[in-house]
């Protein structure tokens, strides 16, 4: 896969589902602290290490897409 492989509207794509997971992730990060319930609290923890997974692919994948016309 190289540069010329992508499209621009996959660059766009692809960060806003970086952005997407990180906002999630910090937000599921922060509840954490003030949630009671544990089978809650395990649920968020779960989404956090998902969603940590989640970007390093992305980031991984991210050097293939293109930067400028």
């Amino acid at each position: 896969m190289g540069k010329e492989d992508t499209a621009f509207h996959e660059t766009v794509d692809m960060h806003e589902l970086i952005n997407m997971k990180t906002v999630g992730l910090l937000k599921s990060k922060l509840m954490q602290g003030v949630v009671f319930d544990q089978d809650l609290r395990a649920l968020m923890e779960k989404n956090v290490q998902m969603s940590i997974l989640d970007i390093k692919q992305l980031q991984r994948i991210y050097p293939y897409t293109r930067s400028e016309k």
